[in-house]
């Protein structure tokens, strides 16, 4: 079957769905299943499906949520290359008055080191996290 590239509209499925269950929930349960579709931003059939099908090989995060707290982990992660930064620009102004302590030296040398850790260990539970949501 061809497919006219000028046909707007829906796709086409490659499997058509025919087959049907009806579910019955209480009203809390109702309420459960209301929330998280909110919450996860997915509609109840492919809420359902996907816990149903998946059981547990994909997923389902809160999105906004994820969203908020990357926001916060990418600040700080900002904030403290920042300080860093300014760090190093006094360790290297100090080195050019021929005044650097080998101490101020170290502890430097270990933060950079530090954070380059925590940076790759975050890039690592990133992939991970990607890995587990099946994109």
């Amino acid at each position: 079957m061809a497919v006219d590239p000028k046909r707007k509209g829906r796709p086409p499925l490659k499997k058509k769905r025919t087959f049907k269950i009806d579910v019955r929930f209480t009203e809390d349960e109702y309420k459960l299943v209301t929330e998280m579709e909110q919450t996860l931003g997915l509609s109840k059939t492919h809420l359902v499906r996907s816990r149903l099908l998946n059981s547990g090989s994909v997923t389902v995060v809160n999105a906004k949520q994820l969203i908020k707290e990357l926001g916060i982990l990418g600040t700080e992660l900002g904030r403290s290359g920042n300080n860093i930064n300014q760090l190093a620009h006094y360790a290297n102004n100090l080195k050019l008055k021929d005044i650097l302590s080998p101490v101020v030296a170290e502890r430097l040398e270990l933060l950079m080191q530090d954070h380059l850790r925590q940076r790759a260990e975050l890039n690592t539970i990133l992939r991970k996290l990607i890995r587990m949501m099946g994109h």
